[in-house]
């Protein structure tokens, strides 16, 4: 008896990196949507029997209390050739032909479709194709995925697009395609191009299934550039500065500073902004409070540095003026940017990971991305002294190269634009513990060796 390809996802889908219901187990599996998507096309390899089908799918898995839905692209195909073997899901009944499915991001004689999808407009039962307004759409580029991402899946088409899959979907309009279609129609030169994107309705919601953009081939990611200084500064002779190495970031980490204040301008032109007075503060002190005593419970070795988060908080809840608040990214990091040729380019505006949409819509204070990436800059000066034989003899440096760059982003952030006046160091310096201390958690649940890194910001 053939499996049916419900059964064959319950079984599969719990071994993909995106799925988030890891160690688990599954009580039920159902399909909420499913669309064909045959449009026909002439370069697929297919026939008049449709093979190979590109089906798309919206599953619902439930665990215990919990239920979260994933868009999954399913290929189907008589037989299936050895280039796609390893996302194969399973031999399945189809329309009373056993075929075999698989992950169909993989295929890029089925991915095209995406392509030409958004180009003409289509509308497939549930599913809405766009394209960004004034824009056009090279049909013709083939798709490879990009294998690093953990909760999202990537396609490259050629040298021309990037297009961003959403795994696990929520009701409504992702902040990424929100905040890339309002800067580009404003003009913004920080983001990457958007090209279009795919939704469908949840729960009487308009739901971002995938984004499209511009993809950056000449362009280098801030964390590469960052670790290629800080090996530069440790191979250096000793005692020579940070500023004297031969690969200093520091110009560079300016610039990015500079970027950034503009991006935070014009999110501020491109939606509502507002403020934060003294009563909230306070209970978003407590918040951080508690997020520390949890911290401290789980691990040991916080207890000796929690008094510093804690005297920065105290100081936090005694601020007696108003805060003012935004649209930012949330989630801003090294990894985040890119330099190309002309400047930098901000990425993913989707906000932290894991968190409901609205909370990553909220309004919040543009030093959230500062903060965000001044840990960053401390994780790439230390990032390469966990194991590392002369770890010791190189933590100076190490502070060295952050110090040195975290000045220079504040200074390129200033001179940008961005509002760091006197009294806004107290609450950068809460935010900034406050992420430090989510680190110390993720770190020891994740990466124990890395656990000094975020304990050294309480120093």
């Amino acid at each position: 008896m053939t499996t049916s390809l419900q059964e064959l996802l319950a079984g599969w889908i719990t071994g993909q990196r995106w799925f988030a219901g890891k160690g688990r187990a599954i009580d039920d599996l159902s399909v909420e949507s499913l669309t064909e998507l045959d449009m026909g096309d002439s370069d697929t390899g297919g026939s008049d029997t449709g093979d190979p089908r590109l089906v798309h799918l919206i599953v619902s898995v439930r665990q215990g209390e919990r239920r979260t839905r994933y868009q999954i692209p399913v290929g189907l195909r008589t037989d299936l050739p050895d280039r796609l073997k390893h996302v194969l899901i399973g031999s399945c009944d189809w329309d009373g032909r056993e075929r075999q499915a698989y992950d169909a991001a993989h295929d890029a004689s089925l991915t095209s479709r995406f392509l030409t999808g958004m180009d003409s407009g289509l509308r497939a039962h549930s599913l809405g194709f766009h394209h960004a307004p004034g824009s056009t759409i090279d049909t013709s580029q083939r798709s490879l995925v990009l294998t690093a991402e953990q909760s999202n899946t990537s396609l490259v088409y050629g040298d021309r697009y990037i297009m961003k899959l959403f795994r696990q979907l929520s009701p409504g309009t992702n902040p990424e395609l929100e905040v890339i279609t309002a800067l580009a129609a404003a003009g913004s030169t920080h983001i990457a191009k958007p090209y279009g994107w795919i939704e469908t309705e949840l729960d009487g919601e308009p739901t971002t299934l995938a984004i499209m953009q511009e993809y950056l081939t000449n362009a280098g990611e801030g964390w590469t550039m960052a670790l290629t200084s800080v090996r530069d500064l440790y191979a250096s002779p000793p005692g020579l500065a940070a500023e004297d190495a031969g690969g200093d970031f520091a110009a560079e980490a300016f610039r990015l500073g500079t970027a950034t204040a503009q991006v935070h301008g014009e999110l501020a032109e491109a939606f509502p902004t507002g403020v934060i007075e003294p009563p909230e503060i306070k209970r978003m002190t407590e918040r951080f409070r508690r997020r520390l005593d949890r911290a401290v419970a789980e691990v040991p070795a916080l207890a000796h540095h929690a008094h510093v988060a804690a005297e920065a908080f105290d100081r936090m809840a005694d601020l007696d003026h108003e805060v003012p608040v935004q649209r930012v990214h949330g989630d801003y990091h090294l990894g985040q940017v890119m330099r190309t040729p002309a400047d930098w380019i901000v990425l993913d505006f989707e906000g932290e990971p894991g968190q409901p949409l609205a909370e990553r819509r909220a309004l919040d204070s543009p030093l959230r991305d500062v903060a965000g990436m001044l840990r960053s800059f401390d994780y790439a000066a230390r990032h390469l002294l966990a194991g590392h034989p002369g770890a010791e003899s190189l933590e100076k440096r190490a502070q060295e190269w952050a110090t040195h760059n975290r000045a220079a982003f504040l200074a390129g952030y200033s001179e940008g634009g961005g509002r760091i006046r006197g009294r806004d160091a107290v609450l950068l310096r809460a935010l900034e513990l406050s992420k430090a201390v989510y680190e110390v958690v993720y770190e020891a649940r994740n990466r124990p060796s890395w656990l000094l890194i975020p304990l050294s910001a309480f120093s």
